[in-house]
């Protein structure tokens, strides 16, 4: 037998994150359910195993250490395949330049990008013990700067915050590719599309499964896939 692919999803406790854990889980690997609320993590955990899925608790808060949820899987597994950095806020409104709270960039970047450096550092000493480890970084096309200044794509409400935070996380991310190029450690950045989510009120078109098939792809690339690249359900996303 085949030794079982363990994943870790942060933010998992509902809308892609959880649809993210499903489908990994449906593959036959092991998920680890990463979310900082107790209840909603275990109801998470218990739904994926009454699907069939192999999935565990991760109690993570990624805007504080993540020493601890390396020291749950270093201790059960050992190693971590994949890591897909879900969590993520959009920080209310106003976001529009002159109005938004500087407090509120902050606390958005804390999460968005900040909590992905800080996992993804955490972990990194389990990825590497991997034989095929896979990063994926859920940004947004808001993030796209081409797109942004394009004016012919709807990129949503002004904001100097999510949006901003999106761009700052891809961003971050080729620098990883840059870092790590030398390694087998594949890292990209997915866009879900819009997701009918707690996020935006349920307002969006797409399911949170149809979000989470972009995650998935890049969770199961092949050794010779691309890093370092900005990827939709269509293909590649214009930085």
């Amino acid at each position: 037998m085949s030794e079982q692919t363990v994943a870790l999803v942060t933010g998992a406790n509902k809308g892609i994150g959880y649809e993210i854990a499903a489908g990994l889980g449906a593959l036959g690997w092991s998920v680890g359910v990463g979310a900082r609320d107790e209840e909603r993590r275990e109801a998470a955990v218990a739904k994926l195993r009454a699907g069939g899925a192999d999935a565990f608790g991760v109690p993570l808060d990624v805007t504080g250490a993540a020493t601890a949820a390396a020291a749950l899987l270093e201790e059960r597994y050992g190693r971590l395949d994949v890591l897909v950095n879900n969590a993520a806020i959009t920080g209310g409104m106003p976001q529009e330049p002159t109005l938004v709270d500087p407090g509120t960039i902050r606390t958005v970047v804390e999460t968005n990008v900040i909590g992905v450096v800080r996992v993804t550092n955490a972990m990194l000493t389990l990825l590497r013990r991997s034989r095929s480890p896979r990063i994926v970084n859920m940004s947004s096309t808001v993030g796209s700067l081409t797109r942004q200044t394009d004016g012919t794509f709807d990129t949503g409400p002004i904001g100097a915050a999510y949006p901003t935070s999106k761009s700052f996380l891809n961003a971050v991310t080729v620098q990883y590719a840059k870092e790590l190029s030398d390694t087998n450690i594949l890292i990209n950045l997915g866009c879900p599309g819009y997701v009918a989510t707690d996020l935006n009120g349920h307002r969006g078109y797409r399911t949170p499964q149809q979000g989470a098939a972009i995650a998935i792809r890049l969770a199961t690339l092949p050794d010779d896939g691309p890093t370092g690249g900005f990827f939709d359900d269509d293909g590649v996303v214009p930085w």
